[in-house]
């Protein structure tokens, strides 16, 4: 048993919460974490409502929270009250200014979780007021900003937070994928973890067999932070965000060379959208962080939750007789 402030605030079990993921972190996957003693999220992603109002009747009775990309929540700001309406366990809002949408989470007595990537964001999630803090380490898969890795940015964070706002907590997030990286960031000051590829590598994600397949061959060197597919699906991410994915041929052909990809973005446009469709992840995207060289099998989200917390304890455990011992 590993009990943090982050358990105690949130009632759970193993101070593990899923990460938001787009689509992949459906209803099933979010049920699955939660059931298993953590937290599950939903993502929500670009904002589709139906999707998002599916999802939610589906975790119906399980306590559940949900996230959004906020840049682009600014412009469907009626999914927030749609996810409000549910009473979800938390809402997080990533890669934007939170402050816009922090009173209404608050009103709705839900917990703002406020993911950030520098310095500078975790001033701007504490100014608003959030409950947790995910400093989040370019590590992690999907997009990000700026250079931290996890090691670093987490106990840079959590001094800011002693100083600042000692209530608040802090999750770390970013190549945390065993129990190894659980008892590292509780180590580095954080009150728990958020769990991105780990989870997507289960047997309920809502990710395709032939994706997991190719992932559990795949080592962290196969990652790479990129901005092409965010050309590729003309999603207008600020530029100071890109992402970490597999590396594979649409990445090494397209990868440096931007703007020629823009100007034949109609074509690959239609070959991006041709090989989703037949599930050729030579061209899809497969989004992905460094922890996905970690993964070995694609197990039941259940057992990634107690197998986490499980060697969490016994690696923190290990150290605490020689730590005794050198005491005296």
């Amino acid at each position: 048993m590993l009990t943090t402030r982050l358990t105690h605030a949130f009632g759970i079990e193993h101070p593990v919460v899923l990460a938001p993921m787009d689509l992949a972190s459906d209803a099933r996957l979010a049920t699955a974490v939660t059931t298993a003693g953590g937290l599950g999220m939903i993502g929500g992603g670009y904002g589709d409502g139906e999707w998002l109002k599916r999802e939610f009747s589906a975790a119906a009775g399980t306590r559940v929270g949900c996230g959004f990309i906020t840049w682009s929540l600014a412009r469907r700001p009626e999914l927030l009250d749609l996810a409000l309406e549910h009473q979800p366990a938390a809402v997080m809002l990533s890669f934007g200014d939170p402050t816009p949408f922090a009173d209404r989470i608050r009103t709705a007595a839900v917990p703002l979780l406020c993911q950030v990537h520098t310095l500078d964001q975790a001033r701007n999630a504490l100014d608003a007021e959030a409950d947790v803090v995910v400093a989040q380490g370019g590590e992690a898969g999907g997009h990000g900003a700026g250079e931290r890795s996890t090691f670093t940015l987490v106990p840079d964070i959590a001094d800011l937070i002693a100083d600042r706002s000692p209530h608040t907590l802090l999750l770390a997030a970013g190549g945390v994928a065993d129990g190894r990286g659980l008892a590292a960031a509780l180590a580095l000051g954080a009150d728990g973890v958020m769990v991105g590829t780990r989870f997507w590598a289960t047997q309920e994600a809502a990710v395709s067999a032939r994706a997991h397949t190719r992932a559990v061959a795949a080592s962290g060197d196969d990652t790479v932070r990129t901005s092409v597919y965010d050309i590729v699906r003309q999603y207008d991410w600020p530029a100071e965000y890109n992402g970490r994915l597999l590396r594979n041929r649409f990445i090494d052909r397209w990868h440096g060379r931007e703007s020629e990809l823009s100007a034949q973005l109609n074509e690959a446009a239609a070959e991006f959208k041709a090989a989703v469709s037949q599930q050729d992840f030579d061209i899809a995207n497969m989004i992905v962080g460094e922890g996905v060289g970690l993964v070995r099998e694609i197990l039941p989200a259940r057992e990634v939750v107690r197998r986490m917390a499980r060697d969490a304890a016994a690696c923190l455990g290990r150290w605490a007789p020689q730590a005794t011992a050198f005491s005296g």
